[in-house]
């Protein structure tokens, strides 16, 4: 391949959507389908009914006929004697283009008149060829009981099949044609429900389709109860997306705040380190370059942390987790001499991202350790609530804490006055905030009764999240 070709996708070219037949044709056809397969249906009950329709009403022409000239039998000097009726025959010209035939037997079977060839069916009616052409028969039996002559007469008198097969095609003819005006009216019938059907879809795509690339606001669109959970999905995909973007503005925005100052800092020194004759100076400006460095690797950390907790509320599935086994990792990965545990003995279940749950444990833990007094110590306790309870993780320091009335504020973001705390605790317990949202949880500072300051992160206990 040439080194400008762009190679596709399985779903088609790089861009593109895959792509797919349209709901709508996808609906036409199974709506013609069933209108085909239906018409078929009726097509062939309608050509059965015909031909039954049509059978039944040349068999009455057949019967009337056998029975008249059955009743013309008369019995002369021992022998059957038939004198048949012009009215018999009358009956059957009803069907011009049909060929009549007729026989009479004795109880012997011999043929006493009518057409030679003429076989007695074995049942009323049958089906025969006669010269070849098909032909219908009917026998009607007279029987006699007199002093010279006993015994059963014959009858036969059968006809074409020509005029009943007519009849037979024209009422399937008519069938038809009156199914094939009610399909094309049930065509046009589905044609507007599946229009009506799918202009809710189209009203969204509207919507979609004229809004600035820009705006993440949730979808109003009026749509029947089936579409509300595709119009739902879709604004709960938006306000992941803005969220998303809030984070990359709030990256980026707190970030050019939080680091040009210390950035800056940095430089002068490293200017004046470089220009600095005495050596002695000359490493105490390098010792706080490095000091400054240290606290801007902890606060671009804590920056990145705080963007990949926000993202992960969104993105983490929770599970069912042991507080206690996210406060054991949480000692195991700080390592300070003066941090303590206490653990109770049965488990204390919530639902959580680990990840999350002790990243913000560890802020609380280096909050306390920088900003308080030893010893620090991680509890992890229940508590009994009437909506099902909570669990607790709690970091106690002996230190003066915060004043109570700052405690409200203490989660923002960032203190850009420097009123609340220093920088970095603000930073640890904004991600400690959103982690207790993302949780459905809380962040709550208390002083114990022995004087301790504790920061807690609360959320519910079990299954409840």
């Amino acid at each position: 391949m040439g080194s400008g070709s762009t190679p596709a996708t399985a779903g088609g070219t790089r861009g593109e959507a895959p792509r797919s037949a349209s709901l709508t044709l996808r609906l036409a056809l199974s709506v013609a389908l069933v209108i085909l397969g239906g018409g078929t249906l009726v097509a062939l009950a309608a050509f059965a009914y015909g031909r039954q329709a049509a059978q039944q009403a040349y068999d009455r022409l057949l019967i009337g006929a056998a029975d008249q000239i059955a009743g013309s039998v008369s019995i002369r000097g021992g022998a059957v004697s038939v004198d048949i009726p012009a009215s018999a025959f009358q009956l059957l010209s009803l069907a011009p283009d049909d060929r009549v035939l007729y026989a009479v037997f004795d109880p012997a079977g011999r043929l006493v008149t009518g057409y030679p060839g003429v076989a007695i069916p074995a049942a009323r009616f049958a089906n025969a060829d006669f010269a070849g052409e098909p032909v219908r028969l009917t026998r009607v039996g007279r029987p006699f009981s007199e002093r010279d002559f006993a015994g059963e007469v014959d009858v036969v008198v059968g006809q074409t099949t020509r005029a009943r097969d007519a009849l037979a095609r024209e009422i399937t003819r008519s069938a038809l044609l009156v199914v094939g005006l009610l399909g094309l009216l049930m065509a046009g019938l589905a044609a507007f429900a599946i229009r009506s059907a799918l202009a809710p879809l189209r009203r969204v795509e509207a919507g979609l389709a004229v809004r600035d690339s820009r705006d993440l606001t949730p979808l109003d669109v009026a749509v029947p109860r089936e579409i509300g959970q595709l119009v739902a999905t879709i604004n709960r995909f938006m306000a992941r997306q803005a969220r998303q973007f809030d984070i990359m503005r709030n990256l980026i925005a707190d970030a050019s705040h939080q680091l040009r100052t210390p950035v800056a800092a940095m430089r002068a020194q490293a200017e004046l380190a470089a220009e600095e004759p005495d050596p002695e100076r000359q490493r105490a400006v390098i010792a706080r370059i490095h000091d400054r460095a240290v606290g801007l690797s902890r606060l671009t950390d804590q920056l990145l942390n705080h963007a990949l907790i926000i993202h992960r509320a969104d993105a983490a599935p929770h599970e069912t987790l042991d507080l206690r086994t996210i406060a054991i990792g949480i000692v195991e990965e700080i390592d300070a001499p003066e941090l303590y545990l206490d653990l109770p003995e049965d488990p204390v279940a919530c639902r959580g991202d680990a990840l999350s749950l002790r990243e913000a444990g560890k802020n609380l833990v280096n909050n306390a350790l920088r900003h308080g007094a030893p010893p620090v110590t991680i509890e992890v306790r229940g508590e009994v609530r009437g909506d099902g309870g909570r669990a607790v993780l709690a970091v106690r320091d002996r230190g003066p804490g915060m004043p109570e009335a700052l405690w409200q504020g203490a989660a923002a973001r960032f203190d850009r006055t420097g009123a609340v705390t220093p920088q970095s605790a603000s930073i640890g317990l904004s991600i400690v905030a959103a982690v207790a949202a993302a949780h459905h949880g809380e962040l709550r500072f208390a002083r114990t009764p022995s004087g301790a300051f504790e920061a807690a992160l609360l959320l519910p206990a079990g299954g409840a999240s």
